[in-house]
């Protein structure tokens, strides 16, 4: 399997190439090549004290904003006590809570010091957002991404709160709905994203609809309008 060292050029392979999930290997982590790399299909995923991985899996973890599936019980507790939506408006404490919480088969957190300051860097930039669900003046839960296009490539969110998080995904889905969005991007698949309604899809496939997705305007810049 090939696996291929970065320089400083800003370039990737082709994300084909990863026959295993695993591209690249080196490079930064600078606003010009992260979004360089996830208009190609490809993130970057690494623990504390690794090299800098970059990673375009084989099948990817889709959902069509419009067809998120909450349990029956998930929407009532959130009708009968909603928590209040904000976007953008807290993305540094979003993005720190995130980091606490490991992903699914990973030791320890991926979201490190490195990664925390180039992605609120990408949130200044107006590519990276954050969906946060508050009660009474406190963040309880949300999540981050990066928006290009129609596209949302969802990074991580949390919880404090029962149905925190669940509120935050809610409301992105139906905002990304609302604003003509083709694809919320969940990376890799796993059981906790297709309980929500997220599709595995092959590669081929992500990337041919990627590829649609950015040929449409985008929403860059603050979305603490929304």
């Amino acid at each position: 399997m090939p696996v291929f060292r970065l320089t400083k050029a800003l370039v990737f392979p082709d994300p084909e190439l990863a026959e295993d999930g695993l591209l690249a290997i080196g490079g930064d982590l600078s606003v010009e090549r992260l979004l360089l790399a996830y208009r190609s299909g490809i993130f970057p995923w690494y623990g504390e004290g690794d090299p800098l991985l970059w990673w375009s899996p084989p099948e990817r973890a889709l959902l069509r904003p419009g067809h998120l599936h909450l349990s029956a019980r998930t929407r009532r507790s959130l009708r009968h006590r909603p928590f209040e939506i904000r976007f953008d408006t807290a993305f540094a404490q979003v993005i720190g809570h995130c980091s606490l919480v490991p992903r699914p088969g990973q030791d320890g957190t991926w979201i490190t010091p490195e990664m925390r300051e180039a992605y609120v860097a990408l949130h200044h930039a107006g590519h990276a957002h954050s969906v946060e669900a508050w009660r009474d003046g406190e963040l309880k839960g949300g999540l981050y991404g990066v928006s290009l296009g129609r596209a949302f490539f969802g990074e991580s969110m949390f919880s404090l709160e029962p149905e925190a998080s669940r509120a935050a995904l809610q409301a992105l889905d139906a905002q990304l709905q609302a604003w003509g969005f083709a694809m919320i991007d969940g990376q890799l698949p796993h059981e906790g994203l297709t309980g929500y309604g997220f599709q595995v899809v092959p590669r081929a496939l992500f990337l041919a609809e990627l590829a649609e997705a950015l040929r449409a305007e985008g929403r860059p810049g603050s979305w603490s309008g929304a």
